[in-house]
């Protein structure tokens, strides 16, 4: 996976070798309170829940669990802090964009720690944590600093009597519920343009995976953010993530997970205030691989595309069509591969694969494959879980796959490579098409005219050219169709974080 330039388990050229992960111990972790308005408080109704090292099923620690009315004093505090006259509202913009350069720096510092953490309560490889997420996330934070002062509007002249102007304001308390696949990263994509443009934000991070974003809470204190800017509530969705969706003070709400849960807030949005949403939901994302490709990047991409992260990525490159005259040579090669994944310890350097994250993952992504092998699919590696006592799955791979199967149309959320074959580009763009999603997909072809004319033909937010999981904070991702509603990322972002004002003045007569 390539995130804002940096190679999978590669180093950037500006990136500094680390030292081995230092194991983090129990007591080390110092953040499991709630964070409102800059203080640690306790969950109002005295509750916990803990979160576990899936590679291990060992508690890593117990986390205060806010519900209801913590979302109300988190959403008092933020529209507090957004008043007009207030100290995050006086800041001038670029002042705005050096708190978040501030926040970059500290998250640089801490960047061992927050990889390690973020490892520990994922159980993503160390490598991935350091090298993927983190500068993925001070990237993006940067990214945004930069465009605090740079967010205006225009000047309209109607005619001799009257001009216009637009401005670009706030749009107010923002929530943003994030996801358990990429806890930190998805914590930086809500909350760096909200930020930068003015808003206040209160984030629920997943149950499965609160601590880097508690961590980060500690940060943005100590930052120098005026308090109730970022307000940081642990919980659960039925609890928290519905108090947020259902808010009648907080003007937007950005999401990231699946569709199903997607729907559920929309729909809360609608009937409570009607606030703006941004959806960023599931994925069947098609590959199409041409006879003329360079064969063996096309299976590396398309490969790590699959198995990244376990497979648990919204991006996952879970249908893969290849064209008839290489496809048993794909495969072949497919094959060989996926035995070189190093399945283990994800604080071992060496480790390119991790475990599933829950049980209920683990057993849904399971009974998906049997599925596979039931319907008539081939398999051709993996298949089974690692021991008996784990969450980990070995890399699997089908071919023969057929479009009504249920690993061709379901999200399977897990490390299952489906290949199928294609006559004509016709067959392949009418069959990648066939999916109520549309997030991403990607193309692997010599022949540029081939390329542009399929992308233009693809039903997708994203398509990559001859590459896959190419993620920069500049660049604009969002889906088509049930894969979402809006854009993060890049300046489409911002546009997600304002609400633009037209003032119009009637001008004296000339003279």
């Amino acid at each position: 996976m390539e995130q804002n330039g940096t190679k999978e388990n590669g180093r950037s050229e500006e990136t500094p070798a680390p030292g081995p992960p230092q194991p983090v111990h129990i007591q080390d972790i110092r953040f499991t309170k709630i964070f409102i308005d800059n203080k640690w408080v306790q969950s109002s109704r005295g509750r916990t829940f803990a979160t576990f090292n899936p590679a291990t099923g060992c508690k890593l620690c117990e986390v205060e669990e806010a519900d209801e009315e913590d979302v109300d004093k988190a959403v008092a505090a933020a529209k507090a802090a957004g008043r007009r006259g207030s100290a995050w509202q006086r800041m001038d913009a670029c002042s705005r964009g050096k708190l978040l350069h501030r926040l970059a720096d500290l998250v640089e510092r801490d960047r061992l720690l927050l990889a390690t953490v973020e490892t520990l309560d994922t159980g993503k490889p160390f490598l991935q944590s350091l090298f993927i997420d983190l500068d993925g996330s001070i990237k993006t934070l940067r990214y945004y600093a930069g465009w605090s002062d740079k967010i205006h509007g225009k000047s309209l002249r109607v005619d001799e009597s009257f001009m216009s102007i637009t401005k670009h304001e706030p749009v107010g308390v923002c929530g943003a519920i994030i996801p358990w696949n990429f806890p930190l990263l998805m914590f930086m994509w809500k909350i760096a343009p909200a930020l930068s443009c003015g808003n206040t934000v209160v984030v629920k991070p997943a149950e499965q995976t609160p601590l880097t974003a508690l961590h980060m809470g500690s940060l943005i204190k100590e930052a120098g953010f005026p308090a109730g800017v970022v307000n940081i509530v642990p919980g659960f969705g039925p609890t928290a993530g519905a108090a947020i969706a259902n808010h009648m003070d907080i003007d937007k709400v950005a999401f990231t997970g699946s569709t199903e849960t997607g729907q559920l807030i929309q729909t809360a949005a609608a009937k409570s205030n009607l606030k703006r949403v941004t959806l960023e939901l599931g994925g069947k994302n098609p590959c199409i691989v041409f006879a003329d490709c360079d064969l063996q990047l096309a299976v590396e991409d398309t490969q790590t595309g699959a198995f990244y992260n376990q497979g648990q990525c919204c991006t996952a490159a879970s249908r893969v069509f290849v064209e008839e005259s290489i496809h048993d040579q794909f495969v072949r090669l497919s094959i060989e591969n996926a035995k070189k994944i190093v399945v283990g310890d994800p604080l071992d350097p060496l480790t390119s694969h991790g475990p599933q994250i829950d049980q209920q993952q683990f057993d849904k992504i399971m009974d998906l494959i049997e599925s596979g092998k039931e319907e008539g699919a081939r398999l051709e590696y993996g298949g089974t879980p690692v021991s008996n006592k784990s969450l980990f799955i070995q890399p699997t791979i089908f071919s023969g796959v057929k479009d009504h199967m249920r690993i061709a149309k379901e999200e399977i959320f897990g490390p299952v490579q489906c290949i199928f074959s294609f006559q004509s580009q016709e067959e392949a763009v009418r069959r990648a098409n066939s999916s109520r999603y549309g997030l991403v997909s990607a193309i692997f072809t010599s022949s540029m005219d081939r390329a542009l004319s399929v992308s233009a033909a693809l039903e997708t937010g994203t398509v990559w050219i001859n590459c896959y999981n190419s993620l920069h904070a500049q660049t604009p991702f969002g889906g088509y169709k049930m894969s979402g509603i809006g854009r993060e990322l890049g300046e489409y972002a911002l546009a997600e974080y304002t609400e633009v004002k037209a003032v119009t003045l009637k001008l004296k007569e000339a003279v």
